[in-house]
């Protein structure tokens, strides 16, 4: 085993612009957002595979052998970059006790590991004994994108592990620097892992924790920008749940009902995310300037009023529109609405003071909020100096 003691990031996913749009064709822009989920791997000599994950009170172990037997007889042909293997899936859901149709985070997180680690060391002579803890920044099921960062740092660490990709931090001594090739591998990995969770996954949200940056989608094409600007954002948490399904099938049945009035917003949302990649890509040639910031405030208020028009933002979000504004910050819904998330733009000159003020403003009306950034790096393997003291204080617990 190539990884002795690795810690892994990978960051979570926002939607700049192109919600509900994507579905029906249309462009939409997925940001990294740098709130990150860590990991660290070990090898032990304890003979067990353990797995450590303190945000879900997950702690669980299993004898290397009796993982070995969930292999025998099963093909080895499509292990496992093109399909899922249905055979091994079934035996791990009768190891962890999944039943059918069952969403519950704690069967599929610990699902989707065990299935990485079988595959990536199923020719292996032996299966290796190792000791994963993972702990995150990100809010699980808050449309973050929290289950594609833990796919991701899985896959990097076993991939690491086995040697199919760099386990050694880059020139720098803080992080690695994989070939395109090797992230390549780690988010098709990150992608099964992913089908494990999700079923019929897009691959958006594990392509962005894969490569960082902003990425295009449209019609089913991953493209990464290229020099693309971080932009800082507070980012809040409404606390109102929905149904990413509904929401969906909402904005589905809306558009059947009135095509002619809801195909020309579309058609705008779509303009809106193309003028944001132009926006954003003349940032990165040169010094962003106060117009550039101007035009991306407008078009994050244009797009709102899209959502809006599509019955998908909630009073919930409206509140957040309203309160940023009051203190001159333009807010947006990200995700499938209905409550959950959205995104507030802070400009480089945004006062500390106006900031801390806007999210006291949001927690004294019962939101979580967060100031942080999007357009960052994708997965990294880091140096243990280099990681937050608050990452290695949960690590160090395990």
């Amino acid at each position: 085993m190539h990884a002795i003691d690795c810690i892994f990031s990978a960051p979570g996913k926002a939607i700049l612009h192109g919600e509900h749009a994507v579905v029906h064709g249309k462009v939409a822009l997925a940001v990294s957002l740098n709130l990150r989920t860590f990991l660290r791997l070990q090898a032990t000599s304890t003979s067990e595979v353990c797995i450590n994950l303190p945000n879900i009170n997950t702690f669980l172990s299993w004898d290397v052998t009796a993982l070995q037997h969930l292999l025998q007889g099963a093909t080895n042909e499509h292990r496992h970059l093109k399909e899922l293997d249905a055979e091994l899936v079934g035996r791990l859901r009768e190891l962890t006790g999944i039943e059918a149709g069952s969403t519950d985070t704690r069967s599929m997180a610990v699902s989707a590991f065990l299935y990485m680690y079988l595959c990536i060391f199923a020719k292996a002579k032996a299966l290796p004994s190792v000791s994963v803890t993972v702990w995150s920044e990100l809010p699980t099921g808050a449309g973050l994108g929290s289950s594609a960062a833990y796919c991701v740092c899985v896959a990097a660490a076993l991939l690491s592990a086995q040697g199919a990709v760099s386990s050694s931090p880059g020139s720098d001594g803080d992080t690695a620097r994989w070939s395109g090739e090797e992230l390549e591998l780690i988010n098709q990995w990150a992608f099964q892992g992913e089908r494990i969770i999700h079923g019929n996954p897009s691959g958006v949200d594990n392509a962005v924790s894969t490569w960082g940056g902003i990425l295009r989608y449209h019609a089913g094409k991953i493209t990464p920008l290229q020099r693309v600007p971080m932009l800082r954002i507070l980012l809040t948490n409404t606390r109102v749940p929905r149904s990413t399904k509904t929401l969906v099938a909402g904005v589905k049945d809306k558009i059947n009902k009135f095509p002619s009035i809801l195909n020309p917003v579309l058609e705008s949302v779509d303009a809106v995310a193309c003028t944001c990649e132009q926006t954003l890509m003349e940032m990165a040639k040169g010094l962003p300037t106060a117009e550039h910031y101007a035009t991306l405030e407008e078009l994050i208020d244009i797009n709102q009023h899209h959502l809006n028009v599509m019955g998908v933002s909630h009073p919930s979000l409206d509140t957040l529109c309203r309160v940023t504004l009051a203190r001159g910050l333009h807010s947006k819904l990200t995700g499938a609405g209905g409550g959950g998330c959205g995104i507030t733009l802070l400009r480089p000159d945004s006062s500390a003071s106006v900031v801390q003020d806007v999210i006291q403003d949001l927690k004294d009306t019962g939101y979580e909020c967060w100031e942080t950034s999007i357009g960052v790096p994708g997965i990294q393997l880091h140096s243990s100096h280099a990681v937050k003291e608050e990452v290695m204080n949960v690590f160090n617990s395990y």
